[in-house]
């Protein structure tokens, strides 16, 4: 799945293409997107991917998570965790609500 090793650099979008895929076949829930992409300091990628753990009625009700993935420089998967767990409609940022 990953790239091969020694090949071009992967780009940010390659990288959250490959996040996605990783919890898409880690977690029983559905990945939605990815939230952000930011280089790691050991020159791989931290992408934090948004995956709809619960669906209920009215959807705004639905129950989401925050999921933190860390590849290294080739896409390789090193980890992941759920970092954060929401509703909908209180999807505040940055409040520590887990």
């Amino acid at each position: 799945m990953a790239p091969e090793t020694g090949s071009d650099a992967l780009s940010a979008s390659s990288a959250a293409t490959y996040a996605l895929r990783y919890v898409g076949e880690l977690i029983t829930s559905e990945p939605t997107s990815v939230t952000s992409v930011e280089p790691a300091d050991d020159d791989g990628w931290l992408v934090e991917v948004e995956v709809l753990e619960e669906r209920r009625i009215p959807s705004s009700a639905d129950m989401l998570a925050l999921y933190e993935v860390e590849l290294d420089p080739d896409g390789a998967l090193l980890a992941y965790r759920r970092t954060k767990r929401y509703s909908r409609g209180r999807a505040g940022t940055g409040n520590g609500v887990s």
